[in-house]
């Protein structure tokens, strides 16, 4: 059971009438030229209202570039004060809030690293107390929806109102063209738990490769997030931190020119022929629950033989068979490996569950 959160539209909060929300500057802020010529090419982009740039840099090892700190504050000041744009920063402690909130900072963000620690997560809303500043929520680093709902309910809980939550892709250890897989299911599952709730999506860390940006930002824009929060510097390749995810100005206008805004409703043919063919998804899924349940009836009636003659509840010889069968097959039909894979992983898994309910209602003469 989700709780319900209180959360202020965020048309009442950022003055920015143009939509999707765009958030770009730099992986790091690292001098303050680089900052200011990023700055002063993004601000020739309509669209882009709010700079990025992280201050202090949690590096997984020492000795690599950990952020310039507080002094880079000032920076960004002077970013707001030239070109108009609001500035945020990632905070992970209560003295990085301090600090971003004493040099006017407008927008603060919680980091991937720090969102997994219900202790930090409640820090930094104390620290932040009644000061009403809007604070973004990047999703943790492994696909866990529970830890990600928590740290927005946790901040939500002690009056932050202005939240905004950032999907910037989960680690993901097989073969994948991106640095953190998508896993879209993942965020909109989200949305549809909280549709108040802004939703942005962060491509540079989901891509890892900027050849991979266009792509994920016209599929988030097509999933109906709210914006996008994306890494730019104005000379990418002696970025010191992060290099192969960022863009320059130049290239995000490139990609937000050719970038389609898709209507979220259509004509009344649209409508009709759209409302037909989900009609038709409905009764499959009817059928499809049907199939399931019985399949999972002939499981029972296998784990009441398999009881009844003492035989083990995994059989890997069979499964194996399985998996290699219905791969085969659904892959004839056009369908994914992996879709196939995880369908038959999930429905197995039930399955062993169905027999080891049968086998714990033991008779007492059969126990050793």
């Amino acid at each position: 059971m989700t709780a319900k959160l209180t959360i202020k539209p965020l048309k009442e909060w950022l003055p920015v009438s143009i939509k999707p929300l765009i958030i770009a500057g730099p992986c790091s802020a690292e001098t303050e030229e680089q900052v200011m010529d990023t700055a002063r090419g993004l601000s020739d982009i309509p669209q882009v209202k709010v700079f990025r740039a992280g201050i202090w840099k949690p590096r997984t090892r020492p000795g690599a570039f950990e952020g310039v700190g507080t002094s880079g504050l000032q920076w960004l000041q002077r970013v707001k004060r030239e070109t108009g744009m609001l500035v945020a920063v990632e905070v992970a402690n209560p003295k990085h809030v301090e600090d971003a909130l004493d040099y006017g900072i407008d927008i603060l963000w919680i980091g991937a690293r720090t969102v997994v620690n219900p202790f930090a997560v409640q820090e930094i809303g104390e620290t932040i107390g009644n000061r009403d500043i809007p604070v973004m929520i990047k999703n943790p680093l492994n696909p866990d929806l529970k830890t990600w709902i928590g740290a927005i309910e946790r901040l939500n809980q002690m009056g932050l109102k202005k939240l905004v939550a950032i999907h910037r892709g989960f680690s993901f250890f097989h073969r994948s063209p991106y640095r953190n897989a998508p896993m879209w299911e993942i965020p909109i599952e989200l949305k549809r738990l909280y549709p108040n709730l802004p939703l942005i999506v962060d491509p540079s860390h989901i891509c890892g490769n900027r050849e991979l940006i266009p792509g994920i930002v016209q599929k988030a824009l097509d999933l109906e997030m709210n914006g996008i929060m994306i890494e730019t510097h104005h000379n990418p390749s002696k970025a010191l931190t992060d290099k192969n995810q960022q863009i320059t100005p130049a290239q995000l206008q490139e990609i937000l020119t050719h970038t389609i805004l898709r209507r979220k409703t259509g004509n009344i043919e649209f409508g009709q022929k759209l409302e037909e063919l989900r009609s038709e998804i409905d009764k499959l899924d009817e059928e499809l629950i049907e199939i399931l349940a019985r399949r999972m009836n002939v499981v029972a009636e296998i784990g009441s033989y398999k009881k009844t003659n003492k035989i083990t509840i995994l059989q890997l010889k069979r499964w194996n068979q399985i998996i290699q069968e219905r791969i085969e097959a659904g892959i004839k039909l056009g369908l994914s490996r992996e879709f196939i894979l995880k369908l038959l992983e999930s429905v197995h898994e039930e399955g062993i569950r169905c027999q080891i309910e049968v086998m714990n209602h033991e008779n007492p003469s059969e126990k050793l």
